[in-house]
């Protein structure tokens, strides 16, 4: 599915319309700024910012990693549009996630994940910067995913976004590992005995 190219003229960035604690949604309606589809929405804007992070880390090192992150940079943001609009007010042509981007994700869990040996611990975030930021993007897109199903209880949200949400959780979690295994780098295991009452 083809969706229309925005048109947009960012020539204005502060407006102060803001200053009274309040923001405007795709339809411009206006909302406080901390409503639970704004803090939604907030969080994957925040998500994308971490996964340019670790894009920008995976370049040099990990190529095909790095264009994957840039694709799901791209599918956050219309995910972003979505959240950003009221069911009513959502265009037939709006960019959006699909079932498309869903499977897309999981074929690469699923190629990626066969690469790696099976898991005997949790693993700790370590071991490589990529790995590290990798695991930061999983457990913000967790903190989106929560939000998302939070106002889904009491707001209209399509299945797909939580659902893109969930699988990208676990895609960030594969990719840190698969990361790790491409650098050379080792796996950080969780031994509850290494904090500090373990070793009394």
């Amino acid at each position: 599915m083809e969706f229309n190219e925005p048109r947009l003229a960012l020539n204005r960035i502060y407006t102060r319309t803001g200053d009274k604690g309040e923001t405007a949604l795709v339809g411009g309606q206006r909302m406080p700024k901390d409503s639970l589809r704004i803090e939604c929405y907030g969080t994957v804007d925040e998500l994308n910012a971490f996964v340019g992070m670790a894009r920008f880390s995976a370049l040099d090192t990990l190529p095909a990693l790095a264009d994957i992150l840039l694709r799901v940079q791209h599918e956050l943001f219309n995910l972003g549009s979505i959240l950003a609009t009221l069911p009513q007010d959502v265009h037939p042509k709006q960019p959006r996630v699909t079932e498309t981007e869903i499977k897309q994700l999981e074929l690469e869990i699923d190629k990626m994940n066969a690469e790696l040996t099976p898991l005997r611990s949790f693993v700790l975030p370590g071991g490589s910067r990529v790995n590290t930021e990798l695991h930061a993007c999983r457990t913000i897109c967790r903190r989106a995913e929560r939000l998302a199903v939070s106002l889904a209880r009491n707001e209209s949200v399509p299945s797909e976004a939580i659902g893109y949400l969930n699988r990208l959780s676990d895609a960030l979690f594969v990719w840190s590992r698969w990361a790790n295994r491409q650098l050379g780098a080792p796996e950080v295991l969780w031994s509850p005995n290494a904090a500090a009452s373990g070793k009394e």
